[in-house]
């Protein structure tokens, strides 16, 4: 999850621009991402950037993510209301970094893109400067990553990462679990040209630590994640990207999991390559 929503982007209404936060006092104030419980707890709200929560995770610092090369006002349409239902075009076959890569140049590429990149930037590997740096420089433009690997690299101090448990390194105490995922629900496209498209994906994030004596249980969050993409290199890469709280179901009967029901199940059930 880059540290956006979880992984903590913040939105500026319809002005066209995107302004990033780092993480500071919510790590996931937007991928990566979850309702305050306690004072660690609210340090992680996702990628993420890449997640990253995510995710998924609250920015102190800001940078503007717009992109110059964005559809203008006469080539934007309302979102498309379709249901994200199989296209019948095969779904990419390449991959990097276990990501996959190579999405069709139109809106099925552009939506399949930003799910998948959403799963990625809401992942553990966010936590991690060596897997975080590789993910930036692979799901953004260029300009922008290089940005937000500086940005990011002096927001995921040990300190932080302390605070969800993990050691400097990003990696959980031994015996424990750590709990970093996004799960899209559905994308929609709201603008696209040839060169750029906003796709936002609604998605149920979770985040925590599965362990004996973790003060930081493994919650979930439903958040709506939008990127500007643009069409670079062959392939669509983010050029900006904020989150926000919500749609969120009303919590149902469910009894909740133990840490080791939780642990067991992130082991044995893998995530998604999405595609339409």
């Amino acid at each position: 999850m880059s540290p956006a929503d979880e992984q903590g982007y913040s939105d500026y209404g319809d002005t066209g621009h995107t302004r990033t936060r780092l993480p500071d006092n919510d790590p996931y104030g937007g991928a990566p991402r979850r309702p305050t419980r306690s004072p660690s707890r609210g340090l992680i709200t996702v990628v993420g950037v890449v997640v990253l929560l995510i995710a998924a995770i609250a920015f102190a610092n800001r940078g503007d993510h717009s992109s110059a090369d964005g559809p203008t006002a006469s080539s934007r349409k309302p979102p498309t209301t379709d249901p994200t239902a199989a296209s019948g075009t095969r779904p990419v076959q390449t991959k990097t970094m276990g990501i996959p890569t190579g999405f069709a140049h139109s809106e099925q590429g552009a939506q399949s893109a930003a799910s998948n990149y959403a799963v990625a930037l809401g992942s553990t590997d966010m936590f991690k400067k060596d897997s975080r740096q590789r993910l930036l420089s692979l799901l953004y433009v260029p300009d922008v990553a290089a940005r937000l690997q500086g940005e990011m690299d002096r927001s995921y101090t040990a300190d932080f990462l302390a605070t969800m448990g993990l050691d400097a390194n990003g990696n959980p105490p031994k015996g424990s679990t750590f709990v970093a995922r996004v799960t899209p629900v559905g994308a929609t496209v709201q603008t696209y040209t040839d060169n750029a498209a906003k796709v936002a994906v609604w998605y149920v994030g979770l985040i925590g630590m599965a362990g004996n004596g973790s003060t930081d249980p493994v919650t979930s969050t439903w958040k709506t994640w939008t990127f500007d993409l643009r069409w670079s290199d062959g392939d669509w890469k983010i050029a900006a990207d904020t989150q926000k709280n919500g749609p969120s179901p009303v919590p149902g009967d469910d009894p909740a999991a133990t840490s080791d029901q939780i642990s067991k199940a992130i082991e044995e059930y893998g995530g998604f390559t999405y595609a339409r």
